[in-house]
């Protein structure tokens, strides 16, 4: 039976790991926030009392945390992953995070005699508790093979792009233009309603064309009705421009639709919506 650690129960890891659960996998969980794991442990779950104790009672330990912040923390804190970390024990970080910290954590890993593979995804709450995520991984390539069991259940496409940093950086990109895309709905959508034309009008002609595509429809529909029930929180997305920002700020590439969603995000986050799903960013650009 394959044993698995799972570090971090937010929205999304919390979905990961119980389709683990449901898959028969032997999975122990911890959180920083500790009741979040009783749902889990309810489900079958070992709970481990710190990330050091999860890495070594596991062959293959993932992770899924807010930020590079948090991902360091874990991996660098005390009772750390790294304490627990010995020859051939893989460490899979799922986290959204930017290159540079991804290679700091895989090399320290490394160094400690442990596999490392960084493993961020594309999707959000649904994907998540479908099993249907998109999954960018990159780092040691015998880790992504013994893993693939695990990606299998939590995803639904499972892509090897190198050497550490290029999924981080392949996740920026893809949540770059998921911002932007939103950014630009959102305005059309105040725009239009100024104009007095209908939501469900406009959601109709877009969905008819070339710019026909889920996330329009989804969000689109949910906007309209007032609902904006957290799948990815807005703060996460100001959190991924601003990386993406800053990853064209190291390669000298002007990023100025990007650049300029971050503000609007930014701003969003400052009203007081970073807690909301990133469509709330609506409410801040029809103030």
């Amino acid at each position: 039976m394959h044993k698995f650690g799972f570090i971090g129960l937010g929205i999304m890891g919390s979905a990961m790991a119980k389709n683990l659960l449901k898959a028969g996998f032997d999975v122990t969980v911890w959180n920083r926030s500790p009741g979040k794991c009783e749902e889990l442990v309810a489900l079958g779950a070992k709970s481990a009392t710190t990330p050091r104790r999860v890495v070594e009672s596991c062959g293959i330990t993932f992770a899924m945390l807010s930020d590079p912040a948090a991902a360091e923390a874990v991996c660098f804190g005390a009772d750390s992953v790294l304490e627990g970390i010995g020859a051939g024990k893989g460490y899979v970080d799922m986290s959204t995070v930017d290159a540079t910290t991804a290679q700091k954590i895989g090399a320290a890993v490394t160094g400690k005699g442990g596999r490392f593979l960084e493993a961020p995804v594309s999707g959000s709450r649904k994907p998540a508790e479908d099993g249907t995520l998109i999954i960018l991984a990159a780092g040691d390539k015998s880790l992504y093979d013994e893993a693939m069991p695990a990606f299998e259940r939590m995803g639904k496409k499972v892509l090897f792009l190198g050497e550490v940093g290029k999924g981080a950086e392949m996740k920026l990109v893809v949540n770059m233009v998921m911002g932007g895309m939103m950014s630009i709905f959102c305005e059309g959508l105040a725009l239009g309603a100024k104009a007095g034309l209908e939501a469900t009008d406009m959601l109709d002609v877009m969905d008819a064309g070339a710019m026909a595509n889920p996330m329009f429809k989804l969000k689109g529909g949910l906007i309209a009705a007032g609902n904006f029930t957290t799948a990815f929180p807005l703060k996460h997305m100001q959190k991924d421009l601003r990386l993406a920002v800053g990853l064209g700020d190291r390669l000298g590439q002007p990023l100025f639709t990007a650049a300029a969603a971050n503000e609007a995000f930014k701003r969003a986050k400052a009203l007081g919506f970073g807690d909301e799903d990133f469509s709330a960013l609506f409410k801040a650009i029809e103030k």
